[in-house]
Protein backbone atom coordinates (compact mmCIF):
# COMPACT_ATOMS: atom_id res chain seq x y z
CA UNK A 1 0.00 0.00 0.00
CA UNK A 2 1.39 3.68 -1.54
CA UNK A 3 2.14 5.90 1.90
CA UNK A 4 2.71 9.40 2.32
CA UNK A 5 6.17 10.61 2.28
CA UNK A 6 5.50 11.75 6.27
CA UNK A 7 2.43 9.92 7.62
CA UNK A 8 -0.38 12.37 8.83
CA UNK A 9 -0.38 12.41 12.71
CA UNK A 10 -4.06 12.83 14.71
CA UNK A 11 -3.05 15.96 17.01
CA UNK A 12 -1.79 17.87 12.99
CA UNK A 13 -4.18 20.25 11.45
CA UNK A 14 -3.22 17.88 8.25
CA UNK A 15 -4.43 14.60 10.22
CA UNK A 16 -7.38 16.89 12.19
CA UNK A 17 -8.38 17.98 8.54
CA UNK A 18 -8.46 14.90 6.80
CA UNK A 19 -10.49 12.81 9.19
CA UNK A 20 -12.80 15.96 8.99
CA UNK A 21 -12.95 15.92 5.38
CA UNK A 22 -13.57 11.59 5.43
CA UNK A 23 -16.38 11.64 8.06
CA UNK A 24 -18.25 14.64 6.12
CA UNK A 25 -17.77 12.65 2.82
CA UNK A 26 -19.13 9.50 4.51
CA UNK A 27 -21.85 11.02 6.52
CA UNK A 28 -23.84 12.33 2.88
CA UNK A 29 -23.99 9.31 1.58
CA UNK A 30 -25.08 7.63 5.33
CA UNK A 31 -27.47 10.48 5.67
CA UNK A 32 -28.73 10.15 2.61
CA UNK A 33 -29.65 6.62 2.70
CA UNK A 34 -31.68 6.49 5.54
CA UNK A 35 -33.21 10.59 5.44
CA UNK A 36 -34.82 9.45 2.08
CA UNK A 37 -37.70 7.03 4.01
CA UNK A 38 -38.70 9.56 5.76
CA UNK A 39 -39.52 12.05 2.78
CA UNK A 40 -41.35 9.33 0.78
CA UNK A 41 -45.07 10.45 1.64
CA UNK A 42 -44.07 14.22 0.83
CA UNK A 43 -42.20 14.07 -2.29
CA UNK A 44 -44.87 11.31 -3.06
CA UNK A 45 -47.61 13.34 -3.01
CA UNK A 46 -45.67 16.81 -4.40
CA UNK A 47 -44.32 14.66 -7.71
CA UNK A 48 -47.43 13.23 -7.62
CA UNK A 49 -46.06 9.69 -8.10
CA UNK A 50 -47.32 6.10 -7.36
CA UNK A 51 -45.92 3.01 -5.36
CA UNK A 52 -43.46 2.43 -7.88
CA UNK A 53 -42.28 6.17 -8.09
CA UNK A 54 -41.71 5.68 -4.60
CA UNK A 55 -39.99 1.82 -5.03
CA UNK A 56 -37.60 3.61 -7.50
CA UNK A 57 -36.85 6.47 -5.49
CA UNK A 58 -35.11 4.65 -2.55
CA UNK A 59 -34.10 1.38 -5.13
CA UNK A 60 -31.93 3.41 -7.84
CA UNK A 61 -29.76 4.69 -5.35
CA UNK A 62 -29.13 1.23 -3.54
CA UNK A 63 -28.73 -0.51 -6.87
CA UNK A 64 -25.64 1.66 -8.42
CA UNK A 65 -24.44 1.72 -4.86
CA UNK A 66 -23.96 -2.08 -4.18
CA UNK A 67 -23.45 -2.51 -7.79
CA UNK A 68 -19.84 -0.11 -8.05
CA UNK A 69 -18.68 -0.36 -4.64
CA UNK A 70 -16.17 -2.36 -5.48
CA UNK A 71 -15.00 -1.04 -8.81
CA UNK A 72 -15.31 2.24 -6.35
CA UNK A 73 -12.46 0.68 -4.65
CA UNK A 74 -10.44 -0.81 -7.48
CA UNK A 75 -10.53 2.79 -8.76
CA UNK A 76 -8.85 4.18 -5.91
CA UNK A 77 -6.62 1.76 -5.56
CA UNK A 78 -5.11 2.00 -9.03
CA UNK A 79 -5.55 5.77 -10.02
CA UNK A 80 -5.10 7.17 -6.44
CA UNK A 81 -7.68 7.32 -3.49
CA UNK A 82 -7.82 10.79 -2.94
CA UNK A 83 -8.70 11.52 -6.33
CA UNK A 84 -11.11 9.09 -7.03
CA UNK A 85 -12.71 10.20 -3.35
CA UNK A 86 -12.70 14.11 -4.54
CA UNK A 87 -14.44 12.56 -8.16
CA UNK A 88 -17.11 10.48 -5.97
CA UNK A 89 -17.52 13.67 -3.86
CA UNK A 90 -18.46 15.79 -6.94
CA UNK A 91 -20.32 13.16 -8.70
CA UNK A 92 -22.29 13.15 -5.59
CA UNK A 93 -22.95 16.68 -4.97
CA UNK A 94 -24.22 17.45 -8.15
CA UNK A 95 -26.59 14.60 -8.21
CA UNK A 96 -27.70 15.81 -5.21
CA UNK A 97 -28.80 19.17 -6.51
CA UNK A 98 -30.20 17.13 -9.30
CA UNK A 99 -32.39 15.32 -7.00
CA UNK A 100 -33.14 18.67 -4.87
CA UNK A 101 -34.35 20.52 -8.02
CA UNK A 102 -36.57 17.50 -10.00
CA UNK A 103 -39.33 18.48 -11.61
CA UNK A 104 -41.17 14.86 -12.09
CA UNK A 105 -40.50 11.76 -10.02
CA UNK A 106 -38.89 10.47 -13.28
CA UNK A 107 -36.29 12.73 -12.82
CA UNK A 108 -35.90 12.42 -9.06
CA UNK A 109 -35.29 8.33 -10.27
CA UNK A 110 -32.69 9.37 -12.83
CA UNK A 111 -30.93 11.66 -10.23
CA UNK A 112 -30.97 8.87 -7.59
CA UNK A 113 -29.26 6.63 -9.65
CA UNK A 114 -26.45 9.04 -10.15
CA UNK A 115 -26.12 9.39 -6.50
CA UNK A 116 -25.21 6.13 -5.87
CA UNK A 117 -22.56 5.91 -8.48
CA UNK A 118 -21.02 8.95 -6.68
CA UNK A 119 -21.51 6.93 -3.19
CA UNK A 120 -19.99 4.21 -4.59
CA UNK A 121 -16.89 6.09 -5.72
CA UNK A 122 -16.45 7.92 -2.50
CA UNK A 123 -17.52 5.35 0.10
CA UNK A 124 -14.55 2.87 -0.08
CA UNK A 125 -12.21 5.49 -0.37
CA UNK A 126 -13.17 7.21 2.85
CA UNK A 127 -11.60 4.41 4.78
CA UNK A 128 -8.88 3.32 2.98
CA UNK A 129 -7.39 7.01 3.09
CA UNK A 130 -7.76 6.71 6.83
CA UNK A 131 -5.66 3.58 6.23
CA UNK A 132 -3.30 4.99 4.63
CA UNK A 133 -2.40 8.26 5.59
CA UNK A 134 -1.87 7.93 9.05
CA UNK A 135 0.80 7.10 10.62
CA UNK A 136 0.18 3.41 12.38
CA UNK A 137 -0.05 4.96 16.28
CA UNK A 138 -2.61 7.07 15.25
CA UNK A 139 -4.62 5.30 12.79
CA UNK A 140 -6.97 3.28 15.33
CA UNK A 141 -8.00 6.41 16.63
CA UNK A 142 -8.94 8.16 13.37
CA UNK A 143 -10.64 5.08 12.08
CA UNK A 144 -12.36 4.60 15.77
CA UNK A 145 -13.73 8.59 15.75
CA UNK A 146 -14.67 7.87 11.80
CA UNK A 147 -16.91 5.14 12.89
CA UNK A 148 -18.07 6.54 16.10
CA UNK A 149 -18.92 10.44 14.43
CA UNK A 150 -20.40 8.45 11.00
CA UNK A 151 -22.30 6.78 13.22
CA UNK A 152 -23.71 10.15 15.21
CA UNK A 153 -24.44 11.15 11.65
CA UNK A 154 -26.60 8.33 10.80
CA UNK A 155 -28.73 8.89 14.09
CA UNK A 156 -28.83 12.63 13.29
CA UNK A 157 -30.13 11.80 9.56
CA UNK A 158 -33.78 11.09 10.32
CA UNK A 159 -33.83 14.12 13.02
CA UNK A 160 -32.18 16.62 11.05
CA UNK A 161 -34.17 15.43 7.37
CA UNK A 162 -37.79 15.56 9.45
CA UNK A 163 -37.39 18.97 10.72
CA UNK A 164 -36.13 20.45 6.91
CA UNK A 165 -38.90 18.57 5.53
CA UNK A 166 -41.75 19.91 7.92
CA UNK A 167 -40.13 23.56 8.52
CA UNK A 168 -38.95 24.08 4.59
CA UNK A 169 -39.00 21.16 2.17
CA UNK A 170 -38.16 17.49 1.06
CA UNK A 171 -35.88 19.37 -1.30
CA UNK A 172 -33.50 20.02 1.12
CA UNK A 173 -32.32 16.68 2.48
CA UNK A 174 -30.31 16.88 -0.91
CA UNK A 175 -29.53 20.57 -1.40
CA UNK A 176 -28.06 20.32 2.11
CA UNK A 177 -25.01 18.18 0.89
CA UNK A 178 -23.68 21.27 -1.28
CA UNK A 179 -22.15 22.79 1.67
CA UNK A 180 -21.25 19.98 3.53
CA UNK A 181 -19.73 18.48 0.22
CA UNK A 182 -17.34 22.32 -0.36
CA UNK A 183 -16.11 21.76 3.19
CA UNK A 184 -15.31 18.33 1.82
CA UNK A 185 -13.39 19.66 -1.49
CA UNK A 186 -11.25 22.60 0.58
CA UNK A 187 -10.25 20.24 3.65
CA UNK A 188 -9.33 17.43 0.97
CA UNK A 189 -7.40 19.66 -1.24
CA UNK A 190 -5.20 20.95 1.57
CA UNK A 191 -4.90 18.15 3.85
CA UNK A 192 -5.17 14.89 2.53
CA UNK A 193 -2.49 13.27 0.94
CA UNK A 194 -2.77 10.93 -1.94
CA UNK A 195 -2.30 7.49 -1.98
CA UNK A 196 -2.24 4.17 -4.10
CA UNK A 197 -2.08 0.50 -4.09
CA UNK A 198 1.25 -0.28 -5.98
CA UNK A 199 0.06 -4.02 -6.43
CA UNK A 200 -3.90 -3.08 -7.76
CA UNK A 201 -4.24 -5.57 -10.73
CA UNK A 202 -1.76 -7.96 -10.14
CA UNK A 203 -2.49 -11.40 -9.55
CA UNK A 204 -2.54 -13.10 -6.55
CA UNK A 205 0.44 -15.41 -5.93
CA UNK A 206 1.92 -14.36 -9.45
CA UNK A 207 5.78 -14.25 -9.49
CA UNK A 208 7.72 -10.93 -9.58
CA UNK A 209 8.31 -11.06 -13.71
CA UNK A 210 4.63 -11.87 -13.73
CA UNK A 211 4.05 -8.88 -12.16
CA UNK A 212 6.76 -6.81 -14.15
CA UNK A 213 5.16 -7.94 -17.29
CA UNK A 214 1.70 -7.78 -16.58
CA UNK A 215 1.88 -4.14 -14.87
CA UNK A 216 1.83 -2.47 -18.37
CA UNK A 217 -1.33 -4.40 -19.09
CA UNK A 218 -3.59 -4.98 -16.33
CA UNK A 219 -3.09 -1.13 -15.39
CA UNK A 220 -5.61 0.22 -16.82
CA UNK A 221 -7.86 -3.12 -16.88
CA UNK A 222 -10.80 -2.74 -14.62
CA UNK A 223 -13.53 -5.36 -14.26
CA UNK A 224 -15.98 -3.25 -16.06
CA UNK A 225 -17.55 -5.83 -17.40
CA UNK A 226 -18.46 -7.19 -13.84
CA UNK A 227 -19.43 -4.18 -12.64
CA UNK A 228 -22.42 -3.54 -15.73
CA UNK A 229 -23.47 -7.20 -15.86
CA UNK A 230 -23.74 -7.12 -11.28
CA UNK A 231 -25.12 -4.01 -12.13
CA UNK A 232 -28.09 -5.37 -14.74
CA UNK A 233 -28.51 -8.50 -13.01
CA UNK A 234 -29.78 -6.14 -9.82
CA UNK A 235 -31.53 -4.21 -12.04
CA UNK A 236 -33.42 -6.75 -14.30
CA UNK A 237 -34.61 -8.45 -11.08
CA UNK A 238 -35.53 -4.97 -9.26
CA UNK A 239 -37.61 -3.92 -12.31
CA UNK A 240 -39.72 -7.26 -12.57
CA UNK A 241 -40.43 -7.67 -9.26
CA UNK A 242 -41.49 -3.83 -8.94
CA UNK A 243 -43.19 -3.10 -12.74
CA UNK A 244 -45.01 -6.69 -12.01
CA UNK A 245 -47.99 -4.82 -10.24
CA UNK A 246 -48.42 -2.70 -13.04
CA UNK A 247 -47.65 -4.82 -16.27
CA UNK A 248 -48.78 -7.89 -14.92
CA UNK A 249 -46.43 -11.15 -14.04
CA UNK A 250 -46.68 -13.02 -17.18
CA UNK A 251 -46.13 -9.72 -19.37
CA UNK A 252 -43.35 -9.19 -22.15
CA UNK A 253 -41.80 -6.29 -20.48
CA UNK A 254 -41.90 -8.48 -16.87
CA UNK A 255 -40.65 -11.55 -18.17
CA UNK A 256 -38.31 -9.64 -20.58
CA UNK A 257 -37.04 -7.67 -17.40
CA UNK A 258 -36.40 -10.89 -15.38
CA UNK A 259 -35.14 -12.88 -18.00
CA UNK A 260 -31.88 -9.90 -18.33
CA UNK A 261 -31.56 -9.55 -14.86
CA UNK A 262 -31.43 -13.78 -14.69
CA UNK A 263 -28.70 -14.43 -17.25
CA UNK A 264 -26.64 -11.14 -16.28
CA UNK A 265 -26.35 -12.84 -13.20
CA UNK A 266 -25.13 -15.98 -14.47
CA UNK A 267 -22.80 -13.93 -17.25
CA UNK A 268 -21.76 -11.94 -13.79
CA UNK A 269 -20.12 -15.18 -12.01
CA UNK A 270 -18.88 -16.46 -15.35
CA UNK A 271 -16.88 -13.69 -15.84
CA UNK A 272 -15.80 -13.09 -12.30
CA UNK A 273 -14.56 -16.71 -12.28
CA UNK A 274 -12.35 -15.78 -15.67
CA UNK A 275 -11.19 -12.87 -14.17
CA UNK A 276 -9.59 -14.99 -10.76
CA UNK A 277 -7.48 -12.83 -8.76
CA UNK A 278 -8.23 -9.61 -11.02
CA UNK A 279 -11.82 -10.13 -10.63
CA UNK A 280 -13.60 -7.23 -8.63
CA UNK A 281 -15.57 -10.43 -6.89
CA UNK A 282 -12.68 -12.77 -6.80
CA UNK A 283 -14.04 -16.47 -6.90
CA UNK A 284 -11.85 -17.57 -4.11
CA UNK A 285 -13.50 -15.41 -1.35
CA UNK A 286 -16.26 -18.26 -1.54
CA UNK A 287 -13.98 -21.42 -1.44
CA UNK A 288 -14.95 -19.92 2.59
CA UNK A 289 -17.78 -21.93 3.08
CA UNK A 290 -17.97 -19.56 6.62
CA UNK A 291 -17.96 -16.41 4.16
CA UNK A 292 -21.16 -17.70 1.62
CA UNK A 293 -23.20 -18.40 4.52
CA UNK A 294 -22.74 -14.61 6.28
CA UNK A 295 -22.97 -13.16 2.82
CA UNK A 296 -26.06 -15.40 2.62
CA UNK A 297 -27.40 -14.15 6.15
CA UNK A 298 -26.51 -10.62 5.63
CA UNK A 299 -29.12 -10.82 2.74
CA UNK A 300 -31.65 -11.71 4.70
CA UNK A 301 -31.47 -9.57 7.69
CA UNK A 302 -30.56 -6.27 5.71
CA UNK A 303 -33.46 -7.15 3.40
CA UNK A 304 -35.94 -7.23 7.04
CA UNK A 305 -33.93 -4.21 7.77
CA UNK A 306 -35.01 -2.32 4.47
CA UNK A 307 -38.62 -3.47 4.57
CA UNK A 308 -38.82 -1.84 7.62
CA UNK A 309 -37.48 1.65 6.99
CA UNK A 310 -39.98 1.50 3.64
CA UNK A 311 -42.99 0.85 4.97
CA UNK A 312 -42.65 2.13 8.72
CA UNK A 313 -42.15 5.66 7.43
CA UNK A 314 -45.01 5.49 5.36
CA UNK A 315 -47.30 4.12 8.31
CA UNK A 316 -46.12 6.21 10.51
CA UNK A 317 -47.11 9.17 8.63
CA UNK A 318 -49.60 8.37 6.37
CA UNK A 319 -52.16 6.03 8.97
CA UNK A 320 -50.34 7.22 12.41
CA UNK A 321 -50.58 10.89 11.53
CA UNK A 322 -47.04 11.68 12.60
CA UNK A 323 -45.31 14.52 10.98
CA UNK A 324 -41.84 14.03 9.55
CA UNK A 325 -39.73 15.32 12.43
CA UNK A 326 -41.66 13.16 14.45
CA UNK A 327 -41.09 10.02 12.40
CA UNK A 328 -37.32 10.65 12.48
CA UNK A 329 -37.47 10.66 16.55
CA UNK A 330 -39.37 7.70 16.58
CA UNK A 331 -36.66 5.33 15.01
CA UNK A 332 -33.89 7.20 17.22
CA UNK A 333 -33.94 4.42 19.88
CA UNK A 334 -32.69 1.96 17.64
CA UNK A 335 -29.96 4.04 16.18
CA UNK A 336 -28.81 5.06 19.93
CA UNK A 337 -29.08 1.05 21.00
CA UNK A 338 -26.65 0.48 17.98
CA UNK A 339 -24.14 3.35 18.76
CA UNK A 340 -23.97 1.96 22.49
CA UNK A 341 -24.44 -1.28 22.02
CA UNK A 342 -22.42 -2.78 19.24
CA UNK A 343 -19.33 -2.44 21.00
CA UNK A 344 -20.20 -4.33 23.69
CA UNK A 345 -21.67 -7.08 21.40
CA UNK A 346 -18.64 -7.26 19.48
CA UNK A 347 -16.71 -7.91 22.46
CA UNK A 348 -18.87 -10.41 24.01
CA UNK A 349 -19.13 -12.21 20.24
CA UNK A 350 -15.08 -12.44 20.44
CA UNK A 351 -15.63 -14.01 24.45
CA UNK A 352 -18.13 -16.66 23.18
CA UNK A 353 -18.15 -16.47 19.18
CA UNK A 354 -20.49 -15.04 16.85
CA UNK A 355 -22.96 -18.31 16.66
CA UNK A 356 -25.02 -17.19 19.68
CA UNK A 357 -25.48 -13.33 19.21
CA UNK A 358 -26.24 -13.93 15.21
CA UNK A 359 -28.72 -16.48 16.10
CA UNK A 360 -30.67 -14.79 18.94
CA UNK A 361 -29.76 -11.33 17.52
CA UNK A 362 -32.71 -12.05 14.63
CA UNK A 363 -34.98 -14.01 16.90
CA UNK A 364 -35.27 -10.83 19.06
CA UNK A 365 -35.52 -8.32 16.40
CA UNK A 366 -38.26 -10.83 14.77
CA UNK A 367 -40.04 -9.99 18.31
CA UNK A 368 -40.01 -6.46 17.77
CA UNK A 369 -41.80 -6.49 14.06
CA UNK A 370 -44.78 -8.86 15.76
CA UNK A 371 -44.88 -5.50 18.51
CA UNK A 372 -44.54 -3.35 15.23
CA UNK A 373 -47.36 -4.80 13.21
CA UNK A 374 -50.20 -3.28 15.46
CA UNK A 375 -49.62 0.00 14.52
CA UNK A 376 -52.65 1.80 13.65
CA UNK A 377 -53.73 5.11 13.43
CA UNK A 378 -53.23 8.02 15.93
CA UNK A 379 -50.97 5.13 17.25
CA UNK A 380 -49.57 6.25 20.60
CA UNK A 381 -45.43 6.24 20.63
CA UNK A 382 -44.68 4.62 24.23
CA UNK A 383 -47.38 1.35 23.91
CA UNK A 384 -47.49 0.79 19.74
CA UNK A 385 -44.14 2.02 18.48
CA UNK A 386 -41.09 2.17 20.82
CA UNK A 387 -41.29 -1.50 22.47
CA UNK A 388 -41.30 -2.38 18.61
CA UNK A 389 -38.45 -0.42 17.94
CA UNK A 390 -36.37 -0.79 20.89
CA UNK A 391 -36.29 -4.54 20.83
CA UNK A 392 -35.45 -4.82 17.12
CA UNK A 393 -32.42 -1.77 17.91
CA UNK A 394 -31.30 -4.38 20.54
CA UNK A 395 -31.79 -7.60 17.90
CA UNK A 396 -29.58 -5.19 15.42
CA UNK A 397 -27.46 -4.52 18.21
CA UNK A 398 -26.32 -8.12 18.63
CA UNK A 399 -25.80 -9.06 14.86
CA UNK A 400 -23.39 -5.94 13.02
CA UNK A 401 -20.59 -5.59 14.95
CA UNK A 402 -20.58 -9.39 15.36
CA UNK A 403 -21.35 -10.17 11.85
CA UNK A 404 -18.76 -7.69 10.43
CA UNK A 405 -15.51 -9.47 12.75
CA UNK A 406 -16.95 -12.90 11.43
CA UNK A 407 -16.64 -11.69 7.83
CA UNK A 408 -13.10 -10.51 8.10
CA UNK A 409 -12.42 -13.41 10.19
CA UNK A 410 -13.81 -15.95 7.07
CA UNK A 411 -11.08 -14.80 4.81
CA UNK A 412 -7.49 -14.12 4.62
CA UNK A 413 -5.96 -11.44 5.47
CA UNK A 414 -5.12 -9.93 1.72
CA UNK A 415 -8.87 -10.18 1.04
CA UNK A 416 -10.10 -8.24 4.03
CA UNK A 417 -10.92 -5.11 1.84
CA UNK A 418 -13.06 -6.80 -0.96
CA UNK A 419 -14.43 -8.96 1.86
CA UNK A 420 -15.96 -5.76 4.08
CA UNK A 421 -16.96 -4.38 0.40
CA UNK A 422 -18.73 -7.83 -0.47
CA UNK A 423 -20.81 -7.77 2.79
CA UNK A 424 -21.66 -3.98 2.14
CA UNK A 425 -22.86 -4.61 -1.37
CA UNK A 426 -24.74 -8.01 0.05
CA UNK A 427 -26.31 -5.66 2.60
CA UNK A 428 -27.14 -3.25 0.18
CA UNK A 429 -28.78 -5.74 -2.09
CA UNK A 430 -30.68 -7.03 0.41
CA UNK A 431 -32.51 -3.76 1.20
CA UNK A 432 -33.13 -3.32 -2.70
CA UNK A 433 -34.71 -6.87 -3.19
CA UNK A 434 -36.98 -6.44 -0.09
CA UNK A 435 -38.28 -2.79 -0.94
CA UNK A 436 -38.94 -4.29 -4.70
CA UNK A 437 -40.50 -7.59 -3.81
CA UNK A 438 -42.36 -6.79 -0.35
CA UNK A 439 -45.11 -4.26 -2.16
CA UNK A 440 -46.09 -6.81 -4.60
CA UNK A 441 -46.09 -9.95 -1.69
CA UNK A 442 -48.14 -7.55 0.55
CA UNK A 443 -50.69 -6.58 -2.63
CA UNK A 444 -50.05 -2.68 -2.41
CA UNK A 445 -51.73 -1.05 -5.13
CA UNK A 446 -49.90 2.09 -7.39
CA UNK A 447 -51.83 4.86 -5.13
CA UNK A 448 -52.10 2.35 -1.95
CA UNK A 449 -49.11 3.96 -0.12
CA UNK A 450 -51.97 7.45 0.30
CA UNK A 451 -54.86 5.07 1.48
CA UNK A 452 -54.33 4.54 5.10
CA UNK A 453 -57.10 1.25 5.22
CA UNK A 454 -55.15 -0.44 2.29
CA UNK A 455 -51.37 0.45 3.77
CA UNK A 456 -52.44 -0.35 7.26
CA UNK A 457 -53.05 -4.09 5.85
CA UNK A 458 -49.93 -3.93 3.51
CA UNK A 459 -47.83 -3.01 6.45
CA UNK A 460 -49.08 -5.64 9.08
CA UNK A 461 -48.20 -8.01 6.08
CA UNK A 462 -45.16 -6.81 5.33
CA UNK A 463 -44.52 -6.90 8.87
CA UNK A 464 -44.52 -10.52 8.92
CA UNK A 465 -42.31 -10.74 6.11
CA UNK A 466 -39.65 -8.71 7.60
CA UNK A 467 -40.12 -11.21 10.39
CA UNK A 468 -40.16 -14.30 8.88
CA UNK A 469 -36.60 -13.02 6.70
CA UNK A 470 -35.11 -12.47 10.34
CA UNK A 471 -36.04 -15.95 11.30
CA UNK A 472 -34.44 -17.22 8.46
CA UNK A 473 -31.34 -15.84 9.12
CA UNK A 474 -31.44 -17.15 12.46
CA UNK A 475 -31.77 -20.46 11.34
CA UNK A 476 -28.90 -20.02 9.36
CA UNK A 477 -26.77 -19.00 11.73
CA UNK A 478 -27.96 -21.90 14.17
CA UNK A 479 -27.15 -24.45 11.97
CA UNK A 480 -24.55 -23.74 9.88
CA UNK A 481 -21.97 -21.26 11.66
CA UNK A 482 -19.66 -23.08 13.98
CA UNK A 483 -17.62 -20.28 14.72
CA UNK A 484 -15.00 -16.91 12.72
CA UNK A 485 -12.65 -19.58 11.97
CA UNK A 486 -10.65 -18.47 8.69
CA UNK A 487 -11.38 -20.30 5.85
CA UNK A 488 -9.62 -19.14 3.09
Amino acid sequence: MSQPAVPLRLHGPAGRGTLLAVILASGMVFLDSTVVNVALPHLGADLHSDTAGLQWTVNGFLLTLAAFVLLGGGLGDRFGRRRIFLLGVGWFTGASVLCGLAPTIEWLIIARVLQGVGGALLTPGSLALLQASFHPDDRGRAIGAWSGLTGVSTALGPFVGGWLIDALSWRWIFLMNVPLALVVLVAALRWIPESRNPDAGRTPGAGAGQHHRRDRRDRHRFDLAGALLGALGLAGVTYALIEARQYGGGSVPVVVAALVGVVASAAFVLVERRRGGTAMLPPELFRSRLFSVLNGYTVMVYAALGGLTFFLALQLQTVAGYSALATGLATLPMTILLLVGSPRAGALATRIGPRLPLTVGPVVAAVGFLLLHGIDENAPYWTEVFPGVALFGLGMTLVVAPLTASVLGAVADRFAGVASGTNNAASRAGGLLAVAALPLLVGLSERGYDVPAEFTAAFRAAMYWCAGLMLVGAALAALLIRGATRES
